[in-house]
């Protein structure tokens, strides 16, 4: 009987011995490398957003690329990425009654990059950040204002078929900012594309 007394008074003392205590403090995290700042992370975001637009999305290197014949067929040059039209490649003659207003025939040549139509001939764009032949000297107003009113640095001359500008309109202010992100960190290749040339008369 006296052990069970014992027990009796023991037991709650214990209890509120126990509630007196703290809880464990939680151990510190380990040591790691720090995190990029918030303008960094941003810009590197963004860049890869406007990789992602730009070539699993948009489709701009099936013309913008130039191509290099393979056992597998052709395959996209990354050497000459988004240069545009190879300027060294010569445009065969095109066949009478293509290129006229009232006909419904296109052509292309082995890269995608150049074609021939009721428009005339027109040839994709370097889009490389070279400041002779690309977009070196653009600003990403000029470049947002293009793609928005489909004219040559958003206010010159029409862009022409095959380029879909009145689809990529509708993108965002911030996935056009992307993708210029983006084609600003490419390598710039000089590569002067021919200006495009109208229908005869």
């Amino acid at each position: 009987m006296a052990v069970w007394r014992t027990f009796a008074c023991v037991a709650p003392l214990c209890v509120l011995i126990g509630a007196c205590n703290p809880p464990p403090q939680p151990q510190p995290p380990a040591a790691s490398a720090p995190a990029p700042s918030e303008p960094a992370k941003t810009a590197e975001s963004a860049v890869e957003r406007g990789r992602y637009l730009t070539t699993a999305v948009g489709g701009c290197e099936d013309c913008h690329t130039p191509k290099r014949m393979t056992p597998n067929g052709p395959e996209l040059d990354m050497t000459r990425r988004l240069s545009g039209h190879p300027a060294s490649d010569k445009i065969p003659a095109v066949p009478p009654g293509v290129i006229a207003p009232d006909k419904w025939a296109a052509m292309t040549n082995g890269h995608l990059s150049a074609w021939a139509g009721p428009w005339g001939m027109s040839y994709a764009r370097n889009l490389t950040p070279d400041t002779a032949t690309g977009l070196g000297s653009w600003t990403e107003d000029m470049f947002i204002k293009t793609i928005r009113n489909g004219k040559h640095q958003g206010e010159g001359r029409n862009l022409l078929p095959p380029m879909p500008w009145m689809v990529y309109k509708n993108m965002t202010d911030d996935d056009l900012k992307a993708i210029w992100a983006f084609l600003r960190s490419l390598p710039a290749i000089n590569n002067a594309v021919p200006e495009p040339t109208p229908p005869p008369q």
